[in-house]
């Protein structure tokens, strides 16, 4: 965790520009390498979560909010907690925070493999672009599904491997080096599995070349 955190340290700056591919080359970046647009994924699994929704959110992890600020915007009846390991990252959350008047929401530095709530506290859970850097992924799926209500939303997006060479090959010689991403990475169908194994039927999927996205709903025990 520590080279994780180093990692998310050393980047934070440049972290949204490589996101968003609001600079040259990180456009270059991600279309070539990636080929994928991270603005459109984000915006499909943010329209997954009702605007009218009122109850409690989790995101893990938030991040620096650069995706999920004016959607928090509209989510003005929800109280929202975003979870993140990196405090680089909750610093600039905090400024997107204030500068969008976010009251309800609720900045934390936590391990997605301990947090710290009850079972069955929030209606509904977001991870983009999450699962892969978690080093425990079986751990932060099981707390995941522990502190998601029944009938919660859980939904989000994370890298697959062999989907795309050339972003494989920047993962293993590069970005998992780097403590930027941290292996084992699912495949396709291991992400389907497990998600599977944990929702059942309850679960939408799609996927944008080496970026899952999908959609599910904790069934009622």
């Amino acid at each position: 965790m520590t080279q994780q955190k180093n990692a998310y340290t050393r980047i934070t700056q440049r972290y949204d520009d490589v996101l968003t591919a609001r600079k040259w080359w990180s456009w270059v970046y991600m279309r070539l390498i990636w080929r994928t647009n991270d603005n459109k994924i984000a915006d499909e699994v943010l329209n997954m979560i009702p605007n009218n929704l009122q109850g409690k959110i989790l995101d893990v992890p938030v991040g620096t909010a650069v995706f999920t600020s004016e959607k928090y915007a509209l989510l003005s009846q929800a109280s929202i907690v975003g979870v993140d390991y990196s405090q680089e990252m909750l610093n600039l959350a905090q400024q997107r925070k204030e500068a969008h008047k976010l009251s309800h929401l609720t900045l934390i530095q936590g391990d997605v493999g301990h947090l710290p709530f009850e079972d069955n506290s929030f209606d509904c859970i977001l991870s983009m672009n999450g699962f892969h850097t978690f080093p425990d992924k079986e751990k932060a799926f099981s707390e995941v599904f522990r502190v998601l209500k029944p009938k919660g939303l859980f939904c989000g997006s994370f890298y697959i491997k062999g989907q795309r060479a050339i972003a494989d090959g920047l993962v293993c010689t590069i970005l998992n080096k780097k403590g930027l991403f941290i292996p084992p990475h699912y495949s396709l169908h291991e992400a389907q599995e497990k998600l599977h194994t944990l929702f059942g039927d309850a679960v939408e999927i799609r996927h944008h070349g080496p970026i899952l996205t999908f959609r599910c709903t904790k069934p009622i025990p």
